[in-house]
């Protein structure tokens, strides 16, 4: 069960966290821009005090369903209901929900402070209450002593913070971020996920988190809803979504997978279920080494290419009789020799990694 804290200092737990009440749902939401249908049917629920991302590719929708939550969008169909209640004609700033965007969209001529407070004076907060608050929603990101600061004296990760500070300061019940880590370089990308995952775990806020990058996506969120061309692929746990894919698309969306086709699916297995097989689930041995486990899945193949990526090389091994199949090996403690292209080589898994498709 969540802890739900309040941000800067403040309210008790939600009423939707106590009587089980989704922090968000769609319930058959469409939405169409021209002749373009950007949302279809899509139904989804997000619990209170959940991290839940929206992930999927340039046009899948996963955007206009962030705007939908803010109130930026109305559905053309459907329903979109924040705490159980319809959001129909409920403008963004009659909504419990604020926006942290990839760009910031800080005030250059502003403080740090100023900016941080700057919802708060929009409500006409005393100032004394509201640079109080500034001060604790600034300390919360790990920016206390800076508020004097102007955004163009910050690096991108402390204006990221800011702009997160920003929108906690009036203390949502949903915190919606649009790639907000995709203007950082990989190593502050991968420090700011850290440090986002553990702040929504300490003010017990429901993030909803849109990104195309499916590593953000399984290391940050408590579920995540796969979106394609509008509609939902599949919804689950990050270790769902890999390890049992539902589809051919978020199997090959979602990290790296071999789609075994039915004819390709009957040489290996004898039955023509098609299946999904993650890289790193294929063991690699020398056709010499002995058969194995009679009672699993083997295939013999020459190694057609090789690709090194520091912690572990990826090889694309051709199958005899046609087809072929990417095999991961990690490279550390590894006692095998190195495998090299034109080499023949056995596969093997079990029989349990193979995901049936549809």
């Amino acid at each position: 069960m969540t802890h739900h804290a309040s941000p800067a200092g403040g309210s008790p737990p939600p009423a939707g966290a106590l009587s089980g009440v989704p922090a968000v749902r769609f319930a058959g939401v469409g939405r169409a821009f021209g002749e373009v249908r950007a949302l279809d049917g899509v139904s989804f629920e997000i619990e209170e005090g959940q991290f839940f991302a929206l992930l999927g590719p340039s046009g899948s929708g996963k955007t206009t369903c962030l705007r939908l939550i803010a109130g930026f969008e109305q559905p053309d169909t459907g329903q979109v209901l924040i705490r159980g209640e319809d959001m129909k004609g409920v403008p963004p700033y009659d909504r419990d929900v604020n926006t942290v965007f990839q760009d910031y969209a800080l005030f250059p001529h502003m403080t740090v402070a100023r900016n941080v407070e700057y919802g708060l004076m929009i409500r006409r907060v005393p100032p004394p209450e509201r640079r109080r608050r500034a001060e604790e929603a600034l300390a919360l990101v790990k920016l206390a002593g800076l508020g004097a600061r102007k955004p163009g004296q910050l690096s991108g990760g402390q204006r990221q913070r800011v702009a997160l500070a920003r929108a906690l300061i009036n203390r949502p019940r949903v915190l919606l971020l649009d790639e907000p880590l995709g203007a950082l370089d990989l190593k502050l990308r991968e420090q700011m996920q850290v440090e986002l995952k553990a702040l929504q775990r300490q003010v017990g806020i429901t993030f909803v988190y849109v990104t195309h990058d499916q590593g953000e996506a399984l290391s940050m969120s408590d579920r995540l809803a796969v979106l394609n061309h509008g509609l939902v692929e599949q919804i689950g746990s990050p270790d769902e979504i890999y390890e049992r894919p539902a589809t051919a698309f978020v199997a090959g969306f979602v990290g790296v997978s071999n789609v075994v086709e039915a004819d390709l699916a009957r040489r290996l297995t004898g039955t023509p279920q098609p299946f999904t097989l993650r890289p790193e689930k294929i063991r690699l041995a020398d056709p010499a080494s002995g058969p194995g486990d009679a009672r699993e899945p083997t295939a013999a193949g020459v190694i057609e290419s090789t690709l090194y990526l520091g912690a572990a090389t990826r090889y694309t091994v051709a199958l005899d009789g046609g087809g072929q199949l990417l095999v991961v090996r990690q490279n550390a403690g590894d006692p095998g020799r190195p495998w090299t292209a034109g080499q023949r080589v056995r596969l093997g898994w079990a029989r349990q990694h193979q995901q049936p498709l549809g």
